[in-house]
């Protein structure tokens, strides 16, 4: 197979750029994407918070393939950059003559010894897939008190806010229920502090005081003992490292989270454990390969890995893939916008929008959206699942 523009990856962000290649008259576009479900993965915190079931997160997949477009439904499972080729899990080569990589990332349950077999305990679960966001607002439910603990890895995930709006919705109901005073509610994350941007982080500071859970920050955790109920970190201080072991009745985590195994063993990855893309951080520009970009979860732009950010990443990417394809320089640039949407109370959301220069960057007029509000939580719950379905992923938004 050959085809003019390849796109590896038919999520939120192969999608997206899919119909905006389309839209700009691109004939000969092809998507490599095994999965036959297309999964709206920000619905998942409100899977996991009771608000929502599974369901309302995913549609067929071949639902969501811009007209016009090919899919080829199977798995990347090589890149050949130097000969312009993907190869496919079948041992099909696609030979493109622009490749737009966006796999997103894989969770590396096996970089923390136990977290897996934790997953599968009746003690634990996680937001990041469907069927542990559906456990996770179970043990909520279940839960009468006793330890609850919350994780995050210091290192790049999509979504970082994720595992604490998973603490903020569970205190929540705890609180209405009247169990929360009888828990003792703690957020872990090898991360140096609660948010990186400073008015976002006083706001959730204050959130965090009002459920009255305790922060450990700079904890990495590093194993699980599911049997035990333990879990263990590390910390590094002025004497070097050292390790902590805290107990727990709950258990929310959220994994370390690498490139694909296919991107990591590839020429276009960086070194180290995760493998992420390097790319030009405004351009989106392989750093090494003119004629590939990247975005989405899976490249290095020093930003959160979010569905917003793909939704800026995404037609920049298109408008210098059609300069290159024109032989033009790529121009459009992009400016590390991201948002992460905070869900601090069953009715409460704090949208906290920046880009690279860690500063507020609200898109919202006449709104104060450094501050919970009611109609951003109407936001989360209807209006950006709706703009995703309708708006972004044709090509339009």
């Amino acid at each position: 197979m050959h085809h003019r523009i390849v796109i590896v990856g038919g999520g939120s962000a192969g999608i997206s750029v899919a119909a905006r290649l389309r839209r700009a008259g691109e004939q000969d576009v092809a998507l490599i994407e095994p999965a036959a479900l297309h999964y709206y993965q920000p619905l998942w915190t409100l899977v996991g918070g009771g608000v929502v079931p599974v369901e309302t997160s995913r549609r067929l997949e071949s639902s969501v393939v811009p007209r016009g477009v090919r899919w080829v439904q199977d798995a990347a499972v090589e890149l050949d950059p130097d000969a312009r080729q993907v190869t496919i899990a079948s041992g099909a080569r696609v030979d493109y003559d622009l490749l737009v990589l966006c796999p997103g990332l894989e969770l590396a349950w096996d970089m923390v010894p136990g977290l897996a077999e934790a997953m599968a305990s009746g003690q634990a679960a996680s937001n990041y897939t469907p069927e542990l966001a559906s456990k996770t607002a179970e043990l909520v439910r279940r839960f009468r008190g006793g330890e609850a603990l919350f994780v995050a890895p210091g290192s790049p995930i999509k979504c970082p806010g994720a595992p604490q709006k998973a603490a903020y919705l569970a205190s929540d109901h705890w609180q209405r229920t009247g169990t929360l005073e009888r828990a003792q509610v703690t957020y872990a994350t090898g991360a140096g502090g609660i948010f990186g941007v400073p008015e976002f982080a006083a706001v959730l500071e204050a959130v965090v005081a009002r459920y009255g859970i305790t922060t450990r920050f700079g904890h990495e955790l590093v194993e699980v003992d599911p049997a035990a109920r333990r879990a263990t970190f590390e910390t590094t201080g002025p004497g070097g490292a050292s390790r902590t072991t805290l107990s727990y009745d709950l258990l929310h985590a959220a994994p370390p989270q690498r490139a694909p195994a296919f991107v990591r063993d590839s020429a276009l990855s960086s070194p180290g454990p995760f493998g992420w893309v390097p790319v030009d951080r405004h351009r989106l520009v392989h750093a090494r390969y003119p004629d590939i970009f990247a975005l989405g979860d899976v490249c290095d732009v020093p930003t959160s890995k979010t569905g917003a950010a793909i939704r800026r990443q995404a037609p920049v990417v298109v408008a210098n893939v059609l300069a290159t394809l024109a032989g033009a320089e790529p121009r459009a640039r992009y400016d590390g916008y991201a948002a992460c949407p905070f869900t601090t109370a069953r009715g409460k959301m704090l949208l906290a929008e920046f880009d690279y220069s860690l500063a507020p960057h609200p898109t919202i007029p006449f709104i104060d959206t450094t501050r919970e509000r009611t109609d951003m939580w109407l936001l989360k719950r209807y209006g950006l699942p709706a703009f995703y379905w309708n708006l972004m992923l044709r090509g339009l938004g």
